[in-house]
C-alpha cells in the first residue's frame, strides 16, 4: 500500500488567493493543486483526489471554496471527502476569514495576523486579531466537526490591505503554511523519540 499523502487545506480559492497560494507553495517547497483554485471550487472530490495522488511530492496544498455560501457547499463537501479518504493525511487547515453572515465559525489553534505575528486568537478578514478563538468564514463550519490536527487562522489571502500581496512574495500565507509544516515535523519527531 502507498504511503498517505500529506495535505494542507486552504479555505479560499479566488483569483487573488490562488496566485498568492501558488507563490507561497513555491517558497515552501510543496506542490499546489492549481486546478482546485476557483470560486467556488471548480472540481469535485474524485478529481481532487486523483490530482493529489499524482502530485510529485508532499506537502500538497489544495484550495476549497464555497463562494460565500453560508450553507454546506461544494468546498465543505470536498473537505469532508478528503478527511474521510484512507490515502490522505490532512496535516493542517488554513482557515480564511471572510464577512460571510450567519456562519458558526471554527475554533483556531492560533492565527497569523496581517503583520506576520503568530497570535493566540482568531483574526478578521483584514488579518487583524479579534477577541476569542472563533474565526468566521464561508468554508469553515465543517472544520470543527472533522477534528484536524492543526487549524490556523488567516485574513483574506493575497490581500490584507496589501500586506500579503503577491508582489511582496505573499509573506503572510507563506508564513502560515511554514508554521503548519514545521509543527507537523515537530510532532512527527516527537513520535519517533
Amino acid at each position: 500500500m502507498d504511503e498517505k499523502r500529506e495535505i494542507i487545506l486552504v479555505t479560499d480559492g479566488d483569483v487573488c488567493a490562488k496566485k498568492a497560494i501558488e507563490k507561497a507553495v513555491q517558497q515552501i517547497g510543496g506542490r499546489c493543486i492549481s486546478k482546485s483554485g476557483g470560486n467556488p471550487t471548480p472540481i469535485n472530490s474524485s478529481q481532487m483526489i486523483k490530482l493529489i495522488k499524482s502530485a510529485k511530492y508532499d506537502p500538497v496544498v489544495v484550495m476549497v471554496d464555497d463562494e460565500g455560501n453560508q450553507n454546506y457547499g461544494i468546498g465543505e463537501k470536498i473537505i469532508y471527502d478528503l478527511y474521510s479518504h484512507p490515502d490522505i493525511d490532512i496535516i493542517g487547515v488554513l482557515v480564511v476569514a471572510s464577512n460571510t453572515p450567519y456562519v458558526k465559525g471554527v475554533h483556531v489553534d492560533f492565527s497569523v495576523d496581517a503583520s506576520g505575528n503568530i497570535v493566540r486568537n482568531a483574526v478578521d478578514k483584514e488579518g487583524d486579531p479579534i477577541k476569542g478563538k472563533i474565526l468566521f468564514g464561508d468554508t469553515v463550519d465543517i472544520v470543527d466537526e472533522c477534528k484536524f490536527p492543526l487549524v490556523v487562522g488567516i485574513g483574506d489571502i493575497g490581500k490584507m490591505k496589501g500586506k500579503d500581496d503577491i508582489c511582496k512574495g505573499a509573506p503572510i500565507v507563506t508564513k502560515a503554511l511554514k508554521e503548519i509544516i514545521n509543527r507537523h515535523k515537530e510532532k512527527d519527531s516527537k513520535l519517533l523519540h
